[in-house]
């Protein structure tokens, strides 16, 4: 069991990705191999660009702010895919919580 899917995220928690993924992009998405588990997946281009952010350590508002930037949705809308998708990456065992309330 993976001790990661049972921590609960907020707009403040500070995430990263862990190491061992290979991430490339492929027609203007995001692909990642997980070295690890054998793993593909295919992140797409708002995934690809949380991905990214996830390169160093930064908190899901952070992130959220640029996604609303970028794809110039509502700040709730951003905040609530980013936290979705991040959690899914944390549930895949993908990235890792520096920091969180």
């Amino acid at each position: 069991m993976n001790m990661n899917t049972t921590e609960v995220l907020s707009l403040d928690s500070v995430l990263v990705q862990r190491e061992g993924n290979i991430a490339s992009d492929m027609d203007g998405e995001k692909v990642m191999l997980n070295v690890k588990n054998g793993k593909y997946y295919n992140l797409g281009e708002v995934g690809g660009e949380i991905w990214e952010a996830l390169a160093s350590p930064v908190s899901i508002r952070q992130i959220a702010g640029k996604m609303q930037e970028i794809f110039e949705v509502p700040a709730e809308l951003a905040q609530q895919d980013v936290i979705d998708f991040v959690q899914n990456l944390l549930n895949e065992d993908l990235v890792s919580i520096v920091s969180g309330p």
